[in-house]
């Protein structure tokens, strides 16, 4: 009898064939620079780590949005515009940008905008979300100020390490004592590029972006985590932020509060803009 069941286990088993013993793939070891070193992946690395912007186990860059509040001052037209509110809605995964801000000139007259960029549009609108319910809001179209738009997302605090990093071979480093100052395109505006002076904590102090004769300057410095005293995630961002064009301040802002908790926030093209 147990001769029987042996042999029928053997016609069993010849029958099902080699059995595989599955041997589980360790999981991939995240990058991680070795001290000390200078290469432009090292650098765009560390410019991302102490923004606060590498998160997880993996350390994978996963920031999202932004949101940022602020005051200061706006040039509207030729002349400079005190903002009492001045707030930033970035995606970075669906690249788009929304600024809202209430300003009043010299003569106390009070002016208002809503400029936002997505893909490759551009436009104005007089109420949030404008055109996205039909007949709610009025939205303008602005063509000729999308490269300005996208210039200034992608030299951020923010948008600039994400772009460095998207450049891939295309960006470069060069080392000046412990400044770094790391060279990429702008993405979506051919001819831009931008040069990132980082300080010694691998932080923007200065971007400069050229694109053909036109010179666009940002200058950031007060680096710390903005965000409300309860919602803390070491997330870092400028406190200060000047923006020149031309050598002529356009925009000259202090940092009230952010959040960096990757928010929702999204910049639906209207048809009126897209033409679709």
């Amino acid at each position: 009898m147990k001769k029987s069941i042996a042999a029928a286990a053997l016609v069993l088993a010849a029958m099902a064939g080699p059995v595989h013993v599955m041997a589980q793939a360790p999981a991939a070891q995240p990058y991680r620079p070795a001290p000390g070193a200078k290469d432009v992946r090292a650098t765009v690395y560390n410019w991302q780590w102490y923004m606060g912007m590498l998160r997880g186990p993996q350390e994978r860059e996963l920031v999202a949005t932004l949101e940022h509040q602020a005051t200061g001052t706006v040039m509207v037209g030729n002349q400079a515009c005190t903002a009492s509110a001045y707030r930033v809605s970035n995606n970075y995964q669906v690249p788009g940008s929304r600024i809202q801000y209430t300003c009043k000139l010299a003569n106390g007259q009070e002016r208002k905008a809503i400029e936002v960029v997505s893909g490759r549009f551009s436009w104005d609108e007089d109420v949030m979300g404008a055109e996205i319910i039909p007949g709610v809001g009025k939205a303008t179209a602005q063509p000729a100020l999308l490269n300005e738009r996208l210039i200034r997302l992608w030299s951020g605090p923010q948008g600039a390490p994400k772009a460095a990093a998207m450049a891939g071979d295309k960006a470069t480093v060069a080392w000046a004592g412990n400044k770094a100052t790391v060279t990429y395109p702008i993405p979506g505006v051919a001819g831009a590029v931008a040069k990132a002076t980082l300080n010694d904590m691998f932080m923007a102090e200065r971007i400069e972006v050229r694109q053909g004769g036109t010179v666009t300057e940002f200058t950031y410095s007060d680096f710390k985590d903005w965000n409300n005293e309860l919602n803390k995630i070491d997330a870092i961002y400028a406190g200060k932020l000047t923006e020149k064009k031309g050598g002529r301040v356009v925009r000259d802002l202090t940092t009230t509060v952010t959040e960096t908790g990757n928010v929702y926030v999204v910049m639906p093209v209207p048809k009126s803009v897209s033409g679709g």
